[in-house]
């Protein structure tokens, strides 16, 4: 599956206001609230923060994967929230930049290790965080995403 059939630009946040992690991720998951493929919102975020609760899900380079493997959705969901500044998440005290928010049917575990290693790869390149975080509309977000050949 690729990225650009998952991510569309009314589910990226260019601006986000929350500068600490539970807020941020609320302001990032909200906008799968009314996605088609989230079956139960309540469920579905309540399961994002019990995850995250366990492990935060900061992966370096500014970037944090927040996920969660339930039957709320009935495909997988993405969303992304930027933050120039900066969020604080506790591991380390690390400033994320980018938070993907990622819910995945249970049974599709292959799918979501797919996506998620395409994504970490990705975004572990400095020339593609840098063209991320100077965007300036989603569709410029969604570009310098997709340009990389190694692009999900």
């Amino acid at each position: 599956m690729k990225l650009s059939e998952l991510l569309h630009p009314g589910q990226i946040l260019l601006d986000l206001k929350e500068s600490k992690r539970t807020a941020a991720i609320h302001e990032v998951a909200a906008l799968l609230e009314k996605d088609e493929g989230v079956i139960n919102f309540k469920g579905f975020y309540d399961e994002l923060l019990a995850r995250e609760r366990v492990e935060a899900t900061s992966l370096g380079n500014g970037v944090a994967f927040p996920h969660a493997r339930t039957d709320h959705v009935k495909r997988l969901v993405l969303a992304v929230g930027r933050s120039v500044e900066g969020v604080t998440f506790e591991a380390g005290g690390e400033k994320i930049h980018f938070i993907f928010v990622i819910g995945t049917p249970r049974r599709m575990v292959t799918e979501y290790l797919a996506l998620v290693g395409a994504m970490a790869r990705l975004l572990r390149n400095e020339e593609v965080r840098v063209k991320l975080l100077s965007a300036q509309t989603a569709e410029e977000f969604l570009a310098a995403l997709s340009e990389d050949p190694e692009a999900v």
